[in-house]
């Protein structure tokens, strides 16, 4: 049985994706409502609850044409210059410095033999999500939708030689307060991750794109000094181990569409609009 919290979340990335795609006949608040079956005043306040900013006030930059706009622009923004100055964000994100760990040799080739992990299950605002962790740092972030014994035997064949412990560490709590927290007052959330030199090195770049921003295939294959590899850039944004976190719903098409994601082309609409609305609210 869906939570009131699940139920909400799938009322408001359709209310999304129903303005992502009637903006230019700019809906009314009912309008918006009536989509989702919801009566304006209480559309209103779970969106305004949900998302930080009011529908109309959505409408004003959740468009293909406000995605363009972030690509295009070249001038120095507050995001611009912290990531140039070592930051992942804004102000309120310079306490949130994400560093990439890569496994040994010997944790990689025995699939991680004598690895101990812990796991739990928690609430995000895009859905229920399994979080992984090992004394180094997350090393596994999923969403479970409707079936957590099928996300854990997906975390499984990651680590299929590695021990599990279902516990909330204090590594996966602090992951998991993103969503809920302010980030300044985050402590540092480290990634302990397996892949190849090429997987890691883009995963560390997918990092340096900052919430409320946006990059395509092309522009992350050149920020990594290769840009004829958009086809391998993309394969290893698509295996990435770690949803949101590592943020590869930031990665969309060069037309400005937003594209395909693992989890869901809805959930990852929903993840930049939540984003956008964050970074216009000065969140």
């Amino acid at each position: 049985m869906e939570t009131q919290n699940e139920i909400d979340y799938k009322r408001i990335a359709e209310a999304i994706e129903y303005l992502r795609l009637n903006y230019k006949l700019q809906p009314t608040l009912e309008q918006a409502a009536q989509h989702v079956s919801l009566s304006p005043f209480h559309f209103q306040r779970m969106f305004k609850d949900w998302a930080g900013v009011t529908p109309k006030q959505f409408l004003q930059y959740l468009s293909i044409e406000h995605a363009k706009s972030i690509l295009k622009d070249k001038q120095a923004s507050l995001f611009d210059t912290a990531y140039e100055t070592g930051l992942s964000g804004t102000g309120r994100l310079h306490d949130l410095f994400i560093k990439v760990e890569g496994m040994t040799p010997g944790e990689y080739k025995n699939g991680g033999e004598q690895l101990h992990i812990n796991y739990s299950f928690a609430e995000s605002p895009f859905g229920t999500m399994l979080v992984a962790s090992t004394t180094k740092g997350i090393c596994y972030m999923a969403f479970a939708d409707d079936d957590e014994a099928e996300a854990f035997a997906e975390l499984q064949k990651c680590f299929p030689n590695a021990t599990y412990n279902q516990f909330l560490d204090a590594i996966q709590q602090n992951a998991i307060f993103i969503f809920t927290q302010d980030w300044s007052k985050l402590s540092d959330i480290k990634l302990h991750l397996k892949g190849t030199p090429f997987q890691l090195k883009v995963w560390e770049t997918l990092l340096k794109v900052p919430m409320g921003g946006l990059i395509t295939y092309g522009g992350l294959a050149g920020n990594l000094q290769n840009p004829n590899a958009s086809r391998a850039v993309g394969s290893a944004v698509g295996d990435n181990p770690v949803a949101f976190l590592i943020p590869c719903h930031r990665v969309i098409k060069s037309t400005g569409e937003t594209g395909q994601y693992h989890w869901g082309s809805q959930r990852k609409n929903a993840m930049i609009g939540w984003e956008a609305s964050k970074a216009f609210a000065g969140v």
